[in-house]
């Protein structure tokens, strides 16, 4: 007898339960992941101006107007200051000083904008340990303890959730708790803009997770005897699931997918002799899914929308993208989804880069549509790479997956450094890295449909079954 046949006569009162309780644990995830877009955020600034007597009769804007320099486009610099006030300013401002060495960095702090934010990380440098702080010209964020703490949960809750319901409800049940990721998001704006103060934006953030230690404790294990129920422990007793042996391996498991696949007319690159076979086909699309993802969540303040707007609507429009991509895994199929999610949300970043700025309401909504294509493409990868691991490699599967997704998560902020090679290079990287991607989605095999496997040897006879 399988799992999903004793789930039948288990009733479906529990498997309620799990689900309320993994719906209400994915509410806090996002909220770590992202909660770095306000405390690390950098406001407008200035260099900090010494009092002077000659300022007592000048306004606040004519003080700034002869003692920061302007950059081409006419703002005000960030870091940096003339050594003397220049008076001659007063008089035409268009004559900006040629002289390059009256220019220096700025030697008296900064001085920040909190109409937006009382305080950030950003904001509380001491003043005069950095000649410019790093943070306030690139906008590439470090990551902060509470998103690498979030790592394992986001790799675990999605498991239960899939193994401990039947094939009609797994979709139904992956997507529910997909959307309440999305619930988070936008919550996370909700509290960022009620919450000004960085230090106790992170109280309110953490402090829940206080409150979620308890819940997964009643989450059972389906392949630990101890919690399984008398009447389904003796039915499995008669049908044991054989545990892995050492060559049963991750690497034997996608050789018996990639022998499925080239079966039926896929392309799959010949590696030469003696090289090691690749562990995780769906890695690749993992890795895609999140770096085009937290790209464009990282980048609130690039599309003309106030920061806790962007957040808010990025998080909305999650919803109705998770609600299509409902219908198109049980029509369309994952791997046709996958890909095309994927690609599509290419195609929109590199939309955006040949959109002229001044065009903000157009380039607001075309990145609002590759949100919306991004999120249904991250909600098809956490489904369709679960089914495509058998039970006893599963959680090992999905660790690696994760890994690479949380790879492509902590590289994605770092690409908006090349802006200073080219301005347009981090949107061709976001978008090249997402057709690609895409593309390598279709060399995946179709789980519609399919149970779950339990083992290797249902690999194998799927694979046998196809010749």
């Amino acid at each position: 007898m399988r799992f999903e046949d004793l789930l039948l006569e288990i009733g479906g009162r529990f498997q309620i339960l799990i689900l309320a309780v993994l719906c209400l644990l994915r509410i806090n995830l996002p909220m770590h992941f992202l909660l770095h877009n306000f405390l690390a955020a950098i406001p407008s600034h200035h260099c900090a101006i010494p009092h002077q007597e000659a300022f007592v009769n000048l306004t606040m804007e004519e003080v700034l107007l002869i003692s920061i320099p302007r950059k081409p486009d006419g703002t005000f610099s960030s870091c940096e200051m003339f050594s003397q006030p220049q008076f001659h300013l007063l008089l035409n401002s268009s004559l900006q000083p040629e002289n390059k060495s009256i220019i220096q960095h700025c030697q008296h702090g900064w001085v920040y904008d909190h109409s937006q934010f009382t305080s950030t990380i950003s904001t509380q440098v001491i003043p005069g340990t950095l000649p410019c702080f790093a943070l306030v010209e690139q906008p590439c964020r470090p990551s902060l303890p509470g998103e690498v703490l979030r790592v394992p949960a986001e790799c675990c809750l999605p498991l239960p959730g899939m193994e401990w319901v039947d094939v009609q409800h797994r979709t139904f049940t992956g997507i529910l708790t997909s959307i309440f990721w999305s619930v988070g998001n936008m919550l996370l704006a909700l509290a960022a803009y009620l919450v000004r103060e960085w230090h106790w934006l992170l109280v309110a953030v953490t402090g829940p997770c206080l409150l979620r230690d308890l819940p997964p404790l009643l989450i059972l294990d389906p392949h630990k005897d101890g919690n399984r129920q008398e009447h389904g422990r003796e039915l499995l007793l008669h049908q044991p699931v054989q545990d892995p042996s050492p060559e049963e391996d991750l690497s034997v498991f996608w050789c018996g997918v990639v022998s499925g696949v080239t079966s039926q007319g896929g392309f799959i690159p010949q590696l030469p002799e003696g090289f090691p076979s690749v562990p995780s086909p769906p890695a690749p699309c993992r890795f895609g899914v999140a770096f085009s993802y937290y790209g464009m969540s990282m980048n609130l303040t690039g599309f003309g929308l106030n920061i806790y707007l962007s957040q808010f609507v990025f998080g909305i429009i999650e919803i109705p993208a998770k609600m299509v991509m409902y219908v198109l895994v049980n029509r369309v199929g994952r791997r046709q989804s996958q890909a095309w999610t994927l690609i599509l949300t290419g195609l929109c970043i590199g939309a955006n880069i040949v959109i002229p700025k001044p065009f903000t309401s157009l380039r607001s909504a075309v990145a609002i549509m590759a949100k919306g294509f991004s999120e249904a493409a991250f909600t098809t990868v956490y489904l369709y790479t679960s089914e495509l691991y058998p039970t006893i490699l599963r959680q090992n599967g999905m660790g690696y997956t994760s890994f690479m997704a949380r790879l492509g998560g902590a590289l994605a902020p770092l690409v908006f450094l090349l802006d200073e090679a080219w301005r347009s290079l981090p949107e061709v990287t976001y978008c090249g890295v997402a057709v690609c991607s895409g593309a390598v989605a279709f060399l995946l095999p179709e789980t519609l449909n399919v149970r779950l496997p339990e083992g290797i040897e249902d690999i194998e006879k799927a694979c046998h079954s196809t010749v």
